[in-house]
């Protein structure tokens, strides 16, 4: 007797139309029938593949033929003389020590705080935040923005992701190192509005040119199999809270603390209020455990584990008892009941809170 063992980091995720294999150690995923999942949850764990083609008769053993040699060659499991119980399931446990684990910070031309770093370099030292991104909209004042990166640099910070419009590179050709070297713990530039898209790097840090035009924070929330990332943290995450908003923390140009610089509550402004008392409103964390698994539609979808959430532009069609938004976001074209991707803009469902959100600009552009 023969008998399937599914490596431990290959996770399966059902789905209406389908299922999803993630293999969290090499970041992969993998689209699979739903007769799949059955075998792979049901079927293999319990019983022999010899016991497994006689109960499915001659008409199917041409596909589990095909099922096999799929996961063998894909490496998603092996083949042994019986069912090895070493082989422990992973714990879908996320822990994370930090109070706060990532920020965001946008910045324009009327970002008083770039002037003032020292309530920011505390609060993430105090929160032990590890991941900042910033994201600049238009030109701004560079000495300025290096001094404020420089102030930075000797926090506990992991790495720094910055956001740049294509035009501040063309009037200066040496932004790009100017920025890297104020600041060792710049792991990635992005510009924005390029003519072509490419890859770059400077001192082993990556420089990405995006044609994408990213006019203000209305631009965030985008779903796209792009963006699906598959290693064990997201994959946790997303079983246990929102994949998006769960401990993070974010000042919008004009200086307001939000939990997402798009999310529409305000938990006070940074020239009068500490970031520590705006995180410490019982309504900041509202959407923190919020997962996909009590989302509209994307519950029933095999990406949910893989993909971001986004409640600051939702379709505003449903509500939890608790008062919480549970539509499915926005800027998703996926639809899990076809299998099938289509532009989100011009769904004329969405038309209404396309409206709502004032994306009316953004969407033609």
């Amino acid at each position: 007797m023969t008998y399937f063992n599914k490596f431990a980091c290959c996770l399966v995720t059902y789905g209406h139309t389908r299922s999803v294999i993630c293999d969290v150690q090499r970041n992969n995923y993998y689209l699979i029938p739903n007769s799949l999942y059955t075998l792979l949850t049901e079927e293999f764990p319990n019983f022999s593949i010899e016991e497994i083609f006689e109960n499915y008769g001659k008409e199917n053993e041409k596909y589990l033929k095909d099922y096999l040699n799929f996961l063998l060659a894909n490496e998603i499991g092996f083949i042994d003389d019986q069912i090895i119980k070493e082989l422990i399931p992973l714990h879908l446990h996320y822990k994370v020590a930090e109070p706060i684990s990532n920020m965001i910070i946008d910045v324009s031309t009327e970002s008083f705080f770039l002037e003032d770093s020292v309530q920011i370099a505390k609060f993430i030292d105090a929160n032990r935040v590890k991941q900042l991104q910033i994201r600049c909209y238009d030109v701004i004042d560079l000495n300025m923005f290096s001094t404020f990166l420089n102030n930075l640099s000797d926090t506990t910070l992991k790495g720094i992701e910055i956001i740049l419009p294509y035009t501040i590179k063309s009037e200066n050709r040496l932004v790009s190192k100017n920025i890297i070297k104020s600041n060792d713990k710049i792991t990635k530039l992005i510009y924005f509005g390029c003519n072509e898209g490419k890859q770059d790097k400077y001192l082993n840090r990556i420089i990405l040119y995006v044609e994408d035009k990213i006019i203000n924070k209305k631009n965030c929330g985008l779903v796209s199999s792009n963006y699906f990332n598959s290693n064990l943290e997201t994959y946790t995450l997303s079983n246990n809270h929102n994949s998006c908003l769960y401990k993070k923390i974010s000042i919008d140009s004009e200086g307001n603390i939000r939990n997402c610089p798009s999310m529409p509550q305000s938990f006070g402004n940074i020239k009068d209020t500490h970031l520590e008392d705006a995180l410490s409103q019982p309504e900041f964390k509202k959407y923190w455990n919020l997962t996909k698994d009590s989302i509209d539609v994307c519950k029933d979808c095999e990406f949910r584990y893989i993909c971001t959430d986004c409640r600051a532009y939702t379709e505003r069609t449903h509500t939890d008892s608790e008062g919480l938004d549970t539509s499915k976001p926005l800027k998703c074209g996926y639809n899990p009941y076809l299998g099938e991707w289509e532009e989100w803009s011009t769904n004329p469902l969405k038309e209404k809170a396309i409206h709502y959100y004032g994306m009316q600009d953004l969407v033609k552009a």
